[in-house]
């Protein structure tokens, strides 16, 4: 997995609710998405540069790890409403890859032509080597419906050898415009860190959450000095960081940094870093899509309230 989805399990999902609907102080979720103030008068999204072209980005997408894959015709529909819900509400970055089961097909068939344009779309690919990796390459753009996507990312790299030869060559060839490399296991930091430094692709994917912090010392300032965007996968931790707040009120001085949801508390501490470009949060519920693009609306924590963020969810 290498997006922060919330939909991995009912039970997750509950937590969600009952973790939104108590920092609203109310009793059903559904409420809480309906009257949250960020969402019944929406400012602008806001966007961050890609460093190494200058390119606007807004700072909250949707990751497709889980539900996206093996979807029917009545779920791809409730998906398509999550996808109508990120660009209507200002965003555009889908991240998606192509061992997400049959995640590319899905979203193929689920974005309108007339919508690629509005989408900043990302994948994935496990192969590096020019032979296997531009059939690999190839078959997602088949899925995907389409002729090139806007980043290209080696996914999971675990080796500090491993090379973005061939996959400079594909951006030259315009299958893709931009590169990058993803990693989600602390084990392949070192190696992440290596092939970053010396490749300096244009973008970095790793998870970071306000449960996981390890990223901060060193893989985060190693992507500000090559020029890397970040995008942060699994925001909301590998096990629901959810359940640590149960049933507890998001704290008033959410208020500084216009955090309404826990959602938004969560997504906000990670957008409160310098470094970070994008959060892709993993949804299939157009109402939480909703609420984590709220995330990307008003101010964000500067670095005296995200120290206070921490101490509020470590002693929660």
């Amino acid at each position: 997995m290498a997006d922060g989805t919330d939909c991995r399990s009912r039970s997750t999902w509950i937590t969600r609710r009952q973790a939104v609907a108590s920092g609203a102080g109310l009793a059903a979720a559904g409420v809480v998405f309906s009257l949250t103030p960020s969402l019944a008068e929406p400012s602008a999204i806001a966007s961050r540069a890609i460093p190494h072209s200058g390119e606007l980005l807004p700072v909250v997408g949707l990751g497709t790890a889980t539900g996206y894959g093996g979807a029917d015709g009545q779920e791809q529909a409730a998906l398509g409403q999550v996808i109508a819900q990120l660009i209507g509400g200002g965003g555009k970055l889908i991240d998606t890859a192509s061992s997400y089961g049959s995640a590319e097909e899905v979203l193929g068939a689920i974005i309108p032509g007339g919508d690629r344009p509005k989408i900043f779309l990302a994948t994935k690919l496990e192969n590096a080597e020019a032979g296997q990796g531009t059939a690999e390459l190839r078959h997602s753009l088949e899925r995907l419906r389409t002729n090139t996507v806007d980043l290209l990312q080696l996914h999971n790299v675990h080796r500090s050898s491993q090379s973005l030869a061939a996959f400079r060559d594909w951006k030259a060839e315009g299958l893709c415009r931009y590169i990058g490399i993803t990693t989600t296991y602390g084990r392949d930091y070192q190696a992440a860190e290596a092939i970053l430094r010396r490749e300096k692709p244009d973008f970095l994917q790793i998870d970071y959450s306000l449960a996981d912090r390890e990223v901060e010392a060193r893989l985060l300032p190693a992507a500000a000095e090559v020029g890397a965007g970040v995008l942060t996968a699994l925001p909301f931790g590998r096990r629901s960081i959810f359940r640590a707040v149960a049933g507890k009120p998001v704290p008033d001085f959410a208020r500084e940094f216009d955090a309404a949801t826990w959602p938004q508390f969560f997504l906000k501490y990670l957008l409160g870093h310098e470094a970070v470009t994008a959060v892709i949060p993993g949804t299939t519920n157009a109402e939480h899509m909703a609420d984590n693009l709220a995330a990307g609306r008003g101010r964000f924590p500067n670095a005296a309230q995200r120290k206070a963020m921490i101490a509020f969810y470590e002693a929660a």
